[in-house]
């Protein structure tokens, strides 16, 4: 059995790359940072050519995407949307390793100490991987078992895609709870309650919403709207830190 993370630049393809940078690029443009047109006076392109990359109708060569990637000051692990690792394998390795539950949606929303009952299966992951994750935790979650992972289903997996693949193991840091950035200029992929279900999405709030956006452009954006007592932190329950897909 093979995993890898989709994460790692050396395991990525042309294609990754390409698609990466327009989302970041297009992410910026909803935002109010950045428009077409700037975009192609700043890569010197016509902006004819950067409204068709943005709309997946024309690619850019590798000179393009070096020249896109210049003018917005972005370097390819900036691109990156996920801090992953890249293994053969969660369990061979030479580091010391924890055992992460590998648990049901309902219980990774639910249960602050996770029961053996609750535990479908188990991974081995690297302890220095788990622990050098930065930690932003809401006042309910401070105190909750801070590693689990969920394998991610067909309905869970085909938003993200491919970032998460179906039957991908998506591990959450529950310690991690907060919209603030876990990386300047990179959208950081959560596991958010939205009803009984538990969706992975980049996040977004404004004006008294969460806004639930999906990787591929197949799925819609999805609003959440938040009551006068409610906090984002009651919907998040963690961030996405580490993705093992299996080939």
């Amino acid at each position: 059995m093979i995993w890898f993370a989709l994460g790692n630049p050396s395991l990525m393809n042309f294609q990754d790359l390409h698609e990466l940078l327009r989302v970041e690029l297009v992410r910026r443009i909803e935002r109010g940072t950045l428009t077409g047109t700037r975009l192609a006076h700043q890569a010197g392109f016509k902006s004819a050519h950067v409204s068709n990359f943005l709309n997946r109708k024309r690619s850019l060569s590798l000179e393009g995407l070096d020249r896109v990637l210049s003018s917005q000051n972005l370097t390819i692990d900036q691109l990156l949307p996920l801090d992953l690792t890249a293994a053969q394998s969660p369990i061979q390795t030479s580091d010391p390793t924890e055992i992460v539950p590998v648990v049901s949606p309902s219980a990774a929303m639910d249960e602050a100490r996770i029961s053996p009952s609750a535990i479908i299966e188990t991974i081995q992951v690297s302890a220095s991987r788990l622990h050098d994750n930065r930690a932003r935790p809401s006042t309910k979650h401070a105190h909750w078992q801070r590693f689990l992972a969920i394998r991610a289903d067909t309905q869970q997996s085909a938003a993200m895609d491919p970032i998460v693949s179906p039957g991908a193991i998506a591990v959450l840091d529950r310690h991690y709870n907060s919209l603030a950035p876990y990386r300047a200029h990179q959208p950081t992929l959560y596991a958010v309650r939205c009803g009984a279900a538990l969706l992975l999405r980049f996040v977004d709030f404004d004006e008294g919403r969460l806004i639930l956006r999906p990787y591929s452009r197949d799925f819609p954006v999805q609003l959440l709207p938040l009551a006068t007592h409610e906090t984002p932190g009651d919907y998040i329950v963690g961030r996405v830190c580490l993705v093992f897909s299996e080939l």
